[in-house]
């Protein structure tokens, strides 16, 4: 049988004093760093919340499907002379029965005018800060709506403008959607406007895109040509927007969704044939399809990955503390000339010193004789 025995540590082999001694110091320093840990991991935990986006590009494959292309513009022209209609690079004339004309006043109302200026100062804001188009596809489905807001009150002007509004459905190849005067009518070598029954003293192609979007409509998503607002200088003006569209595949918490997002660049010119200035008046959007396709996802940080984080606050403060803690101690003890290099105690001094003094005794006796 064996037999337990307490063990005893000799004195002195103990736990260190500097490890168990309480002091001011020390309590500040602990109570501090407990408190940086606290505020760190409450940080940590809104950045463990937030989510980004990430961007992956890959080859559009898909050639065969149609492009759904949405529209509201608002011309300042009666209904009866115009007419819009798409052209694709094939010369393949697309029936436009997808849109509505609807006859309107184009001067916006009080109501109207405050939500197109506010359009207006977003749309700037992300031209600035691209960083803000991740915001929006985060907020899609629970954003504001981009639509404009029908009239709150009755028009007193007679209707001088026509709101051409819908959706057409054409082929992913490179085309133009384009508004001029008369109604479009289709020829074995593509198409024509009657043109020739509308003065030109009618001519007023002033215009204002409230929508223009391809692919599948998301609610509170702002694209580039949203809000914009054109006014004629001349009577035979031409405005041009020359489109580059980039499928996206759209990967959020809140949505999926295959549409599109598109660059835009703008030209407008006055239409004088004396001048060498040729073309013919009217407002015409020449759109290209990209071959790359964006995949745009919504990334969240992983749970594991939050915790070791987490961990590392808390070791990090822990460690950098102590050390800090012990540093100023040195400095202090250094300064106030309280350094020592551990406990010396003399044992022999008492024996030296018995020998002086009575060394010093004897030599003081023979002295004397």
């Amino acid at each position: 049988m064996f037999k337990s025995e307490h063990l005893k540590f000799p004195e002195g082999s103990g736990v260190p004093e500097s490890y168990v001694e309480t002091s001011a110091s020390g309590g500040t320093v602990s109570l501090v760093a407990f408190m940086a840990m606290a505020l760190l991991a409450f940080f940590e935990f809104f950045v463990y919340r937030d989510t980004w986006m990430k961007y992956e590009y890959e080859v559009d494959k898909d050639f065969s499907s149609k492009l759904r292309i949405n529209i509201d513009i608002t011309v300042a022209m009666r209904c009866q002379f115009v007419g819009a209609d798409v052209l694709d690079l094939a010369e393949t004339m697309v029936a436009s029965d997808g849109l509505q004309y609807e006859p309107v006043v184009f001067e916006l109302s009080p109501q109207q005018r405050l939500w197109h200026r506010t359009l207006l100062l977003v749309q700037n804001r992300l031209r600035e800060e691209h960083s803000l188009q991740d915001v929006i596809f985060k907020s899609v489905m629970k954003g504001g709506p981009t639509a404009l807001p029908p009239r709150e009150d009755d028009p007193t002007q007679p209707l001088n403008a026509c709101r051409i509004h819908g959706h057409l459905y054409v082929n992913k190849v490179a085309g133009n959607f384009h508004i001029t005067v008369g109604k479009a009518i289709p020829h074995p070598r593509g198409h024509a406007h009657l043109a020739a029954l509308v003065s030109h003293e009618t001519y007023n192609f002033s215009h204002r895109i409230d929508h223009l979007s391809f692919g599948e409509e998301i609610p509170g998503i702002l694209n580039p040509l949203d809000g914009t607002e054109k006014v004629c200088t001349d009577h035979n003006q031409m405005f041009q927007y020359f489109i580059t569209i980039v499928p996206t595949k759209l990967e959020t918490y809140k949505v999926s969704a295959d549409t599109h997002q598109y660059s835009v660049t703008e030209r407008e010119r006055v239409i004088n044939h004396a001048a060498g200035s040729h073309g013919v008046s009217g407002i015409f959007m020449k759109y290209d399809v990209s071959s790359l396709r964006v995949l745009v996802t919504e990334q969240h940080m992983p749970l594991w990955q939050f915790l070791v984080r987490l961990c590392g606050i808390i070791g990090g403060i822990f460690s950098t503390t102590g050390m800090l803690h012990g540093l100023v101690g040195f400095c202090v003890d250094v300064v106030c000339c309280r350094f020592k290099l551990g406990v010396y105690k003399p044992k022999g001094i008492s024996l030296l010193d018995g020998h002086v003094n009575s060394h010093t005794h004897l030599l003081s006796e023979n002295n004397e004789h």
